[in-house]
């Protein structure tokens, strides 16, 4: 089968990469594709955890238009 399909820029680049591992382009989609049917959608995705630290900041910088405000009256 014959189809004309646009392709993003992301994707594009990953079928490049993987043809550079030898494999022609209607190979590259067919893994792509494949490996995307394969995912279960009803998975759970991991959740993002943002871990912080003490940077030994003297000043809240939690709020920026104050933390600039700081920084003109210094001036």
């Amino acid at each position: 089968m014959r189809t004309t399909v646009v392709i993003d820029s992301d994707v594009a680049s990953e079928i490049e990469r993987l043809r550079r591992e030898g494999r022609g382009l209607s190979e590259a989609l067919n893994l792509l594709a494949r490996r995307g049917m394969s995912r279960d959608p009803s998975s759970k995705t991991v959740e993002y955890k943002h871990r912080t630290s003490r940077i030994g900041l003297k000043v809240d910088v939690t709020n920026i238009a104050e933390v600039l405000d700081l920084l003109d009256d210094d001036r």
